[in-house]
């Protein structure tokens, strides 16, 4: 079994003076925002928010996958995805500004706007507030119960390896990936694609979920090698395992792209009046411009990249790539919340 890795103590703790300044700084500005912008600021804070939750999610996402199929692969990112996961209770207190800023994100949350729009009418069943905080305490409860659990039996097999046990990870996981499928969907469809309640697309809630995914990979890729450079991953971490790491990378890159593409595809020749003005507020005023950089540094150039079986195998090359797919991955989440603010 492969122990944690553990940095130098200096390096810890210049690390956390450094994220505790970083960390005061931002809650200094999120004061500022939320009292002379507070419509900016809860959309620029639903944004951050999505993003790092991504991470934590998709990293709980490919540790039951892993336990699922198995592989060297994820032997040694295992610990870092737990990591991961284990944010969710941050992230879960951290979502109650959201909660607080709901009538400043959502024209579904202002009776006044209901009132005089009847296609928000007939959707005010399922799009209110109450019913709304009741659907995320249940998403929140779903994903802690299942980071508990994997992150409990993979500490007991730490301290008592038995076979028993490591049969456990792997009976939740087939169930806790259909849970977590589910719930991650109806998240995306509160959380992002209710801002624009108008609009709506089936493949949302998948397209969603594999970003987050890519998202986790991505972010397990650049610690791994990171962590790699002293004992004991730089012993561990092998480049067959970088390079089953950049497949699976590839792999997501490509599923998203996919999605992202039939989900404008079907919506541009449908052509109808309630979904259309999603793509064409995106393509005007600017924002085309960010559009073709997912085109470009989402899809084209990590694809090309990763064909190359040595640059896999490299793991500055690879960490480039990872860094430059985190980076996109804000863009299209920037994309998909930002322009709801602007007409």
């Amino acid at each position: 079994m492969i122990q944690d890795a553990h940095l130098p103590p200096g390096d810890i703790q210049r690390f956390q003076r450094r994220s505790m300044i970083a960390g005061f700084i931002g809650l200094m500005l999120c004061g500022v925002g939320v009292f002379t912008s507070p419509d900016q600021f809860f959309r620029s804070y639903l944004l951050a928010y999505a993003f790092w939750i991504g991470i934590t999610l998709g990293s709980l996402a490919i540790v039951m996958l892993h336990h699922l199929s198995g592989g060297a692969w994820g032997i040694v990112i295992r610990r870092l995805l737990e990591a991961g996961t284990r944010t969710l209770p941050v992230m879960t207190v951290m979502f109650l500004p959201l909660v607080l800023g709901l009538t400043h994100l959502y024209e579904w949350a202002r009776p006044e706007v209901v009132q005089a729009d009847k296609i928000l009418q007939k959707k005010a069943l399922y799009l209110n507030v109450p019913f709304f905080i009741l659907r995320t305490a249940v998403y929140f409860m779903a994903w802690l119960t299942l980071v508990y659990f994997i992150n409990k039996w993979s500490r007991q097999q730490d301290e008592i390896p038995q076979p028993s046990l490591s049969g456990r990870p792997e009976t939740l996981s087939g169930p806790g990936l259909v849970v977590f499928g589910a719930t991650v969907t109806f998240a995306s469809f509160d959380w992002v694609m209710s801002l624009e309640p108008h609009w709506y697309s089936t493949v949302f809630g998948l397209s969603f979920m594999v970003g987050q995914v890519l998202s986790a990979f991505a972010f397990a890729i650049m610690v791994a090698v990171l962590l790699s450079r002293q004992k004991p991953m730089s012993e561990v971490l092998l480049p067959s395992h970088l390079q089953d790491l950049g497949k699976l990378t590839l792999a997501f890159v490509m599923l998203w792209a996919y999605l992202s593409f039939s989900q404008f595809l079907i919506i541009w020749s449908g052509n109808l009046p309630e979904e259309t003005p999603y793509y064409l507020k995106r393509l005007t005023g600017g924002w085309q411009w960010l559009q073709l950089s997912l085109i470009l540094f989402h899809f084209a150039l990590p694809f090309i990249l990763l064909l190359s079986r040595a640059l896999k195998r490299a793991g500055n090359r690879l960490w480039k790539v990872a860094a430059l797919v985190l980076v996109m991955r804000f863009v299209d989440l920037y994309l998909l919340i930002s322009p709801t603010g602007h007409d």
